[in-house]
């Protein structure tokens, strides 16, 4: 029985019984994906496996799900190395091997070693695919390195996310108006396609690249304390505060021109909620008390702002387009995976219960219909019932179950964040 339904218990005793059950549903994830990942045929990882456990042992293998393993693996073994956290011996050893194969095979055959940058994707065989220069894989890397470089001590790795840092100011940085263009060939010319994927615009900045570079941008700074990177940081808050965050509505907005001029007016909740905590760990990371209580106001607001995609069922919403009053309703993996982090963050800022309620809608949701309880794992998600032809949830089964997308990097952060948000919020409860 989860820990929510404890209703006897007092609140501290609720956040010790959701700590054990995500310490355990961090590790159901790790093994999932250290068991039936690994491409035993061609090395690294396999690039796909769909809804049905089949594996197409041809697929192309993403830059971006490569660097998510590897950052996955590497936080874990972290957060294992940790006093306190060490699971079976057995086990760290794994998680070990896994983490040291991801590391080899990215640096074997993802980073270009003769003009800089990352693959966007390798063959089945490891050599190179589409070699554009997607600064969103690249800040992946960058994410990933630093956070394999936290775990290990290694200091080729850093110095690759040092070297991946440098390539994006050289080549990305919109020195006129601010912040970074989206795509680049292998030689590093701008595309005139530069979408992530078929599902978005073709704009020349977007938040969700944005996004993405902070996240790593931090996460270099935690090992790498260069002035010029935290000047990188405060700039890119600023852009956030002042182009990409609607100061009316405190959502997001998604797609740009290049002189920062909003081209769509469609809310991505769950994007939403993960910048709320994103951001504010980003100023944390600063050490300026004045930008901490500034990003902390922010930070609610985001989180509060998030809530208007909420359902009875708890879940939230995928996107919202005011422009058209349409409401995209299926539910994904990873949102309410970033959604009971940003919730967990709301709360240690702002200590009201209505938060644990949201962790909670989002964790019971999670459980009913977005566990796979026989394969293992999340899937993709769920479509919403239909009352007027009796349709409850649908399966998204023609979605990846590993894929160019699909990665335990959501769900495996999630459980990460939140054992350690925990720990601190005991603490902070036991401190004389």
């Amino acid at each position: 029985m989860s820990f929510f339904y404890k209703s006897s218990l007092n609140q501290n005793r609720m956040l010790e019984k959701f700590q054990e059950e995500i310490a355990g549903e961090l590790k159901e994830i790790l093994t999932f994906w250290l068991e039936n990942a690994p491409d035993k045929t061609h090395g690294g990882f396999i690039g796909k496996m769909d809804s049905q456990g089949y594996v197409y042992p041809e697929a192309e293998k993403g830059g971006v799900l490569n660097a998510r393993i590897l950052w996955t693996f590497s936080a874990a073994l972290r957060h294992y190395q940790q006093p306190g956290n060490e699971p079976e011996t057995g086990f760290t050893g794994q998680l070990r091997a896994g983490t040291e194969r991801a590391f080899d095979y990215f640096r074997k055959h993802f980073l270009d070693h003769e003009k800089g940058g990352v693959f966007w994707s390798v063959n089945a065989d490891g050599s190179p695919g589409s070699t554009r220069k997607q600064i969103y894989a690249l800040a992946f890397a960058v994410y990933a390195l630093s956070e394999y470089s936290m775990a290990t001590e290694n200091q080729d790795a850093l110095d690759m996310a040092v070297s991946l840092y440098r390539d994006m100011e050289k080549y990305s940085f919109d020195s006129e108006s601010g912040g970074y263009w989206e795509a680049f060939s292998r030689d590093w010319e701008l595309l005139e396609d530069l979408r992530l994927s078929e599902k978005d615009r073709n704009d020349p900045k977007t938040m969700n690249t944005h996004l993405h570079i902070i996240e790593a941008y931090v996460n270099l700074f935690r090992i790498w304390q260069d002035r010029e990177l935290e000047k990188k940081i405060r700039d890119l808050l600023t852009v956030f505060e002042e182009k990409i965050i609607d100061r009316d509505s405190f959502h997001l907005k998604l797609f740009f021109d290049r002189n920062w001029q909003s081209q769509s007016r469609a809310i991505s909740f769950g994007h939403d909620i993960e910048a709320s905590w994103l951001l504010y760990e980003s100023a944390e990371v600063l050490d300026d008390k004045k930008q901490t209580e500034k990003w902390k106001t922010i930070a609610l607001e985001i989180a509060e702002a998030a809530t208007e995609g909420l359902n009875k069922d708890g879940s939230l919403n995928h996107e919202y387009d005011p422009s058209t009053g349409h409401w995209d309703t299926h539910r994904e993996w990873w949102v309410p995976a970033e959604a009971m982090v940003g919730y967990l963050n709301a709360y240690e800022l702002h200590p009201d219960e209505k938060y644990l309620e949201y962790i909670r809608s989002q964790w019971t949701f999670i459980q009913s219909h977005l566990k796979d309880s026989i394969n293992g794992e999340w899937i993709w998600g769920v479509y919403p019932p239909d009352e007027t032809m009796g349709f409850g949830y649908r399966v998204m089964d023609t979605e990846d179950k590993i894929g160019f997308w699909k990665c335990p990097y959501h769900n495996g952060r999630a459980c990460v964040e939140i054992l350690k948000r925990i720990d601190r919020i005991n603490n902070e409860i036991y401190q004389p």
